[in-house]
């Protein structure tokens, strides 16, 4: 089954950016803390350039990967694909971003999230080998994800990228061999028996231990 939700730029993609002429970290942190994402627009031959984005609007679009944004760059409309987010690891913000410059109709290698759909067999895991496949697909029609359906699927079975059904226009980069999904069996959890001991028993070891350290009824040692 193919999805056909794909991330088609219009408006809400819209993004009204500043041209930066000034560079480095100081000035990076004050951008940010501005309000704005610092980024550097390149390809098809051109300089890079850098740039500055609102960083709430931009911060909201891109939460889907592969997104192809408009950029109004000093009146100016140019398509560009966000290539690489780059974020602080402690509190994850987005500190600055690579973007790729695209045209329409132009194709472009992206890797798509892979999203289950159903439920296998009963007693059975699903193993998610490759959370992502790469495809060839126009720029301005990127998909969101592909969709594997693995409904009533048994242990043992397998969907190879090659067996997954993709959106129209996209062609495969992602080797065709590459396990995409596996089922296995649930495995049982051998939490082992307690051996219980006979009344009035006592249990292995314990009177060894009682003979060694004595009683409170035995006489004490004289100093």
């Amino acid at each position: 089954m193919a999805d056909t939700n794909d991330n088609k730029t219009g408006t809400d993609n819209k993004l009204a950016v500043d041209v930066r002429t000034e560079f480095g970290k100081g000035f990076a942190r004050r951008l940010r803390a501005a309000g704005k994402i610092p980024a550097v627009l390149y390809g098809h031959g051109t300089e890079p350039q850098h740039i500055a984005l609102p960083g709430h609007e931009t911060a909201l679009i891109i939460r889907k990967a592969n997104q192809v944004l408009d950029l109004q760059i000093e009146g100016k409309s140019q398509l560009a694909l966000v290539k690489d987010v780059q974020k602080d690891p402690v509190r994850q913000i987005i500190e600055h971003l690579d973007l790729i410059v695209v045209r329409k109709g132009e194709k472009v290698t992206v890797d798509v999230p892979v999203h289950l759909e159903g439920e296998p067999a009963p007693a059975t895991s699903v193993n998610l080998d490759s959370t992502t496949i790469s495809l060839e697909v126009e720029a301005t029609h990127i998909p969101e994800n592909v969709v594997v359906s693995i409904e009533g699927l048994e242990e043992g079975a397998q969907v190879l990228a090659g067996d997954v059904t993709l959106p129209s226009g996209a062609t495969l980069v992602t080797d065709p061999e590459v396990l995409v999904v596996g089922i296995t069996g649930e495995v049982a959890v051998d939490l082992g028996e307690t051996e219980e001991t006979p009344e009035g028993e006592t249990p292995e070891g314990e009177g060894d231990l009682v003979d060694e350290v004595g009683s409170e009824d035995a006489p004490a040692e004289s100093e």
